[in-house]
């Protein structure tokens, strides 16, 4: 239990000094059976310290003389009775790849119980049946809990924007005397407690160099001063916190003045109360090693459940076997490498070998053709275009890569490295392979604008303009009549790998049947270039200068383009999702080779 509080008992309104607190504890659990002896050793205050305590208990009336408390001494406790706890549960819990792309952590087994009913039990004998689990990411998983538990659940629409400030703004209105927990925690022996004196956040010593939040504290209460992220030989936050009712209150004030404040939405609460620690008081509760888990990642919980990784059920895991000829305990050394709303991706290792697993987002069989995408990326390997590729299902979408370690950026004023795309791209451009599936960027870009409608974002002064410029030279370069190649239509400094003399352009799902400018077009349009520059970048790609026609069908076509991208800019931006410089870059250079080509009809 918590041996003191820092906060002068008058400020706190309370009656009970930490030791009166602690004793009377004690007393409530052992009753007569508890000898000043067992009080002391229970507390850990000293003989003399549990004899004068006792003392000012029995003149207060709230024990009698054989240490049993009396119905005053349990009234004044009733200031520090739990009210209720919050278990968070809405995150992606990015790092525990590739079981969270599959479920939510919270609900796998360890050890053969699940982690949150675990919890929710441990919870339960301790007294505290008033529990709220907070919930966003796949929810439904959590839906069981209600009737199994009784638990009550709330539903936070924002966990994929925020973080987990977001689940505590969701629940102001239960913050009391509550413990806050997250999901995920294993604890080895139950930490919870009828009656808490003070706020605290749980902690373990940590020997040697950590990554961990490490804790500085004062005063034989362990007031928490500082918290630094990184460290060594120290105590670090790890498992629960508590906050009691002023806590509560004073960080709710504090999370309502600084919620709308858009760098806030990444923060953690704990990174809130960093911030303002003079202002929310806390003690360290310490706990021995071993006593709290956090399973991060998958080596975590391989740890301290090796048969975890053989049990657990997933079709990621059976993916990855199956393809490699591999065993599940052979995969090693899971990294995240993205996680967000469209498709995750993980590196690991099996053996000396290196690997990528690409996860398909929700909704994206909607927008993206995998079938098309897997054709394309054979032809890609096949050509030497793509040569990380192993395999991928058509139908589900997921893909198995290597990893190319030792990556430098590509660079588009590295002549070598232009030259080597061009000659890539061309590559494709020529191969002759055709494909069922076609891929139209200004009808994508017509898509996107109705959406915009629904936000009045193509309300401002030339989008009317622009839009009309877009649709002359789309017409323009469809009049050529062009016969379609299979094109990438995504091909731009990002998609590409650079190690050493190699380079890959991975990322096909796009891919498909399109006019060939259409590639050349992207890869000019995320660039820097000036005119100049970008007319020097055709003439590689066509090895030679281009005749007029050519030109004006390469620059009809980058305006077409850049248009096609400020369009999704404006749309990115419209969710909340800015994209910064391009936005404005793509406006201008859907103007500078519109007007061009414009001149190019003219003098024609």
């Amino acid at each position: 239990m918590i041996k003191g509080c820092f906060v002068p008992n008058a400020k706190r309104g309370q009656m009970l000094t930490s030791a009166q607190f602690d004793v009377l504890i004690s007393c409530l659990e052992d009753g007569k059976e508890g000898s000043q002896r067992a009080i002391a050793d229970k507390t850990n205050l000293s003989l003399g310290t549990v004899n004068s305590t006792l003392k000012e208990l029995r003149v207060a009336g709230l024990v009698d003389e054989d240490c049993a408390i009396t119905e005053a001494g349990k009234r004044s406790l009733e200031p520090y009775r739990v009210d209720n706890a919050i278990i968070l549960a809405a995150g992606l819990s990015s790092r525990f790849v590739p079981i969270s792309y599959e479920k939510p952590k919270g609900v796998v087994k360890v050890k053969g119980e699940v982690l949150i009913e675990r919890q929710i039990r441990q919870l339960r004998e301790a007294g505290i049946s008033d529990i709220v689990v907070v919930v966003g990411y796949r929810k439904e998983e959590f839906f069981y809990l209600e009737d199994r538990f009784g638990v009550e659940l709330v539903v936070n629409n924002e966990y994929a924007e925020r973080n987990n400030n977001s689940s505590i703004k969701v629940v102001a209105s239960r913050l009391g005397n509550t413990y806050i927990c997250s999901s995920d925690d294993y604890f080895t022996e139950n930490p919870f407690e009828r009656y808490v004196y003070c706020s605290y956040y749980a902690a373990e010593f940590e020997a040697g160099e950590t990554k961990e939040w490490c804790l500085t504290t004062k005063g034989k209460n362990r007031l928490i001063t500082d918290v630094a992220i990184g460290g060594a030989d120290a105590w670090v936050m790890m498992g629960h916190a508590y906050w009691d009712r002023a806590f509560s209150k004073r960080f709710l004030e504090i999370l309502d003045d600084v919620y709308d404040d858009p760098a806030t939405a990444d923060k953690l609460w704990e990174q809130i109360y960093v911030e303002h620690i003079n202002e929310l008081p806390m003690v360290m509760r310490p706990y021995p090693q071993g006593a709290i888990w956090e399973f991060d990642s998958l080596d975590d919980v391989r740890r301290f459940d090796p048969a975890f990784i053989v049990n657990v059920n997933s079709s990621i895991m059976d993916n990855i076997c199956r393809v490699l000829h591999c065993e599940r305990n052979d995969i090693t050394d899971i990294i995240a490498i993205k996680q967000g709303l469209t498709n995750f991706s993980f590196r690991f290792s099996v053996g000396d070998d290196e690997y990528v697993y690409r996860h398909p987002g929700e909704g994206t069989d909607k927008i993206i053709s995998r079938a098309s995408e897997t054709f394309t990326q054979s032809v890609a390997y096949d050509l030497g275009i793509d040569r990380t590729y192993i395999y991928e299902d058509e139908v589900e979408g997921w893909k198995i890569s290597r990893f190319i370690p030792d990556c430098v950026p590509f660079e588009y004023h590295n002549p070598q490295h232009v030259k080597r795309a061009m000659e890539m791209i061309r590559a494709l451009h020529n191969c002759g392979v055709v494909s069922e599936w076609d891929f139209d960027i200004h009808t994508d870009t017509l898509k996107q604008i109705a959406l915009l409608n629904e936000g009045r974002r193509t309300s401002f002064e030339d989008f009317e303009e622009l839009l009309a410029l877009a649709e002359k030279l789309n017409a323009v370069v469809k009049a050529d009549g062009l016969s379609p190649v299979l094109s990438h239509n995504d091909f731009y400094d990002a998609n590409f790998l650079v190690h050493g003399d190699d380079m890959y352009l991975i990322d096909w799902e796009y891919a498909g049947m399109s006019d060939y400018a259409s590639d050349l077009a992207v890869f000019i349009c995320c660039s820097d270039y000036t005119y100049d520059e970008a007319m020097e970048v055709l003439e590689v790609y066509f090895e030679r200068p281009l005749e007029p026609h050519e030109l004006l069908h390469c620059v009809a076509y980058l305006s077409v383009v850049s248009f096609h991208w400020f369009v999704w800019a404006l749309y990115r931006d419209m969710c909340g999702d800015p994209v910064g410089e391009f936005l404005y870059l793509w406006y201008k250079y859907t103007k500078r080779y519109g007007q061009a080509a414009l001149r190019m009809i003219e003098e024609a």
